[in-house]
């Protein structure tokens, strides 16, 4: 009830913050990239920004790390990618510190997202068509299309680490194997997918954010339906990222507001949200499944506590057996009304409030309307209902 789940705020970007990369190997490191070209890196612990470059002219829209040291990868709307290296710095003739890019590499069209591969020296860029790139070469070792203008966002799958999946802005979610070179799957979804993550411990498994408000899971091995459909938001969701643990499931949108679900239910279980917070456009989940981190296109990267109402610090025996206690009988009395009306509860911004509303009024209707046609329809001229898992998808292509 008296849960304080906000941690702080990350100040600095003067733009807003459209992507996020946690590095991998290094559980205090985040990097973001703002959509002015400015790239920030930052100590999670000490909530300060450690180094920062103006590393592109145009927006940055995607960034990603890899295992092999401290570096990281940017790309941008000014058609470059960029590898970083904030150990290295050189002094120009002001005695001041400048950070030069380990090596810059130039498309033939803007970017739109960038993802690096688990092991190997080699990451995905997407735009007009997905590029394959070696650190090593000047150009592109490899190129996938599958008849889509434009693809928004790329991600590599980094326990199956030759699959990859792209969104395109004709609706599509496709898959790629990059041993036989070749797509697998084409999914076409009633509205546009913005974001894809894949599960860390499921190798077969993802969540596609999409424009309809909700958040689909899938099974890469059969993709005619959702696996699982998460529900609550009112507006577009813009990002999407899974805990380390494969369990939990963070969203940020369009409406102000970030999600936590838990990965095989339909509704969150919380719900985050500032006076001052604006449109979220990138979430991730910190590598020790204890913090939440989201940014938005206000200039901030906040940072916010995964369990709302848990306790930091260093916990002695008596009290974490009292806590442990506390979760029991929570457990316990769980469906008990009184109990089941507190626990659910939160207080959430008004627009926010009369939007779920307005669309639950829409929902209604909308099935009240299709039963009444129903009722209505001669037998033999009547429909197979369609499953709710499989109303979004338009048609699967393999």
């Amino acid at each position: 009830m008296f849960a304080k789940p906000f941690v702080g705020a990350l100040s600095g970007h003067v733009d807003g913050v459209y992507a996020m990369a946690k590095h991998p190997g290094k559980l205090d490191w985040l990097v973001s990239g703002g959509g002015d070209g400015d790239l920030r890196l930052w100590s999670l612990s000490d909530q300060t920004s450690i180094w920062n470059t103006q590393a592109h002219k145009a927006m940055i829209t995607g960034v990603s790390s890899f295992l092999e040291g401290n570096r990281f990868l940017s790309c941008s709307n000014d058609r470059t990618v960029k590898i970083w290296d904030p150990t290295i710095a050189l002094e120009d003739s002001h005695s001041k510190s400048v950070h030069l890019p380990v090596a810059t590499y130039t498309g033939k069209n803007a970017f739109s997202g960038i993802s690096h591969h688990r092991s190997d020296n080699m990451f995905a860029t997407s735009g007009s068509e997905i590029d394959i790139w070696d650190h090593d070469r000047a150009e592109p070792v490899q190129t996938l299309n599958w008849g889509v203008d434009t693809i928004n966002t790329v991600r590599f799958n980094q326990t199956e680490t030759n699959i990859l999946a792209s969104t395109g802005s004709d609706r599509t979610i496709i898959l790629y194997d990059l041993r036989t070179s070749q797509p697998i799957t084409k999914l076409v979804l009633a509205m546009r997918t913005n974001a894809i993550a894949w599960n860390p411990m499921e190798a077969f498994n993802f969540v596609a954010a999409n424009e309809d408000h909700n958040v689909y899971g899938f099974d890469m091995r059969k993709m005619d339906k959702a696996q699982n459909i998460l529900k609550d938001h009112v507006s577009a969701v813009m990002s999407v990222d899974y805990s380390p643990t494969g369990e939990e499931i963070v969203t940020g949108s369009y409406d102000r507001t970030v999600r936590l679900f838990n990965a095989r239910q339909g509704h969150s279980r919380d719900i985050y949200h500032t006076n001052r917070m604006q449109r979220v456009f990138s979430v991730i989940y910190t590598m020790d499944n204890k913090f939440v981190v989201s940014g938005s296109d206000d200039g901030n990267v906040r940072l916010w506590k995964a369990r709302a109402s848990e306790k930091m610090g260093v916990r002695d025996y008596r009290e974490r057996a009292h806590l442990e206690y506390a979760e029991k009988l929570k457990e316990k009395f769980a469906n008990v009304p009184e109990i089941r009306r507190i626990n659910r509860h939160r207080n959430v911004p008004k627009s926010v409030k009369t939007a779920t509303q307005r669309k639950s009024i829409m929902i209604n209707s909308r099935k009240t309307k299709e039963e009444n046609v129903r009722k209505h329809t001669k037998q033999e001229n009547l429909k197979d209902r369609i499953p709710e898992r499989q109303k979004a998808i338009v048609g699967v292509k393999k």
